[in-house]
């Protein structure tokens, strides 16, 4: 029964009915209004808790954290899609600079490798919670990295205004375990899952522009896609 209820409630959170920091009332009233026992209200509640939709605040009481992020599979950045969802991203750059290329790296870039490329690290949070830790890498001509706060604007939105037009990405969507480091960012346990999206985006003359490394917490993110009958 706990585990219908905590259903039923993510659902309503997920589909934007409880919205971001809405207040939920406390055990004895849910169990009340829904002809319950404290005991099970409770465990709902904690499913949720564990989940990280819910919070529990001395003083304040229990808050709905969010929603899991749903990103439609499109040429956009993380930045954009939090940012028209109503959210209220926040990026800690954790290093910028220029790195050799490696072979992956070069490849993805076509540049030679052990040529210097951008380097970029960031830690993007939502509602104070930890969300992706990306990696990101670009050709030392297409922009001046060290020239932007990235911490204020995405990575796009810059390049976009630096006039560079991205007309295709080649994506690929996976899944394997936190390391120690991810699982430090990201508030996770080591070798908890994680979400992964590898991306290299090209502009309108076909340069590859941009290659992202970047890690994701499944309970607070997933990718969605829409399939059609050909």
């Amino acid at each position: 029964m706990y585990f219908q209820v905590a259903e039923q409630f993510e659902r309503a959170i997920l589909d934007g009915t409880i919205g971001p920091g809405e207040r939920i009332d406390n055990e004895i009233s849910l169990a009340a209004d829904l002809g319950l026992s404290r005991p099970t209200m409770r465990q709902a509640i904690q499913v949720l808790v564990d989940k990280g939709m819910l919070v529990r605040k001395r003083g304040v009481g229990t808050q709905v954290v969010h929603g899991k992020i749903r990103r439609s599979v499109e040429l956009t950045s993380l930045f954009d899609d939090l940012s028209v969802a109503g959210q209220k991203p926040r990026t800690d750059v954790l290093s910028v600079g220029t790195v050799p290329a490696d072979d992956d790296i070069s490849r993805e870039l076509q540049v030679s490798k052990g040529a210097d490329v951008w380097s970029l690290e960031r830690l993007r949070y939502v509602d104070r919670q930890p969300l992706a830790h990306m990696h990101n890498y670009l050709p030392l001509d297409v922009v001046d990295l060290a020239a932007v706060d990235l911490e204020q604007t995405g990575l796009y939105a810059h390049l976009r205004d630096c006039g560079v037009v991205m007309r295709v990405a080649r994506q690929r969507i996976g899944a394997r375990g936190a390391t120690v480091a991810e699982a430090q960012l990201l508030d996770e346990r080591k070798g908890a899952p994680l979400l992964t999206m590898s991306r290299t985006a090209y502009d309108n003359a076909g340069r590859a522009v941009e290659y992202g490394r970047h890690a994701y917490r499944p309970d607070l993110y997933a990718f969605e896609l829409t399939l059609v009958d050909r």
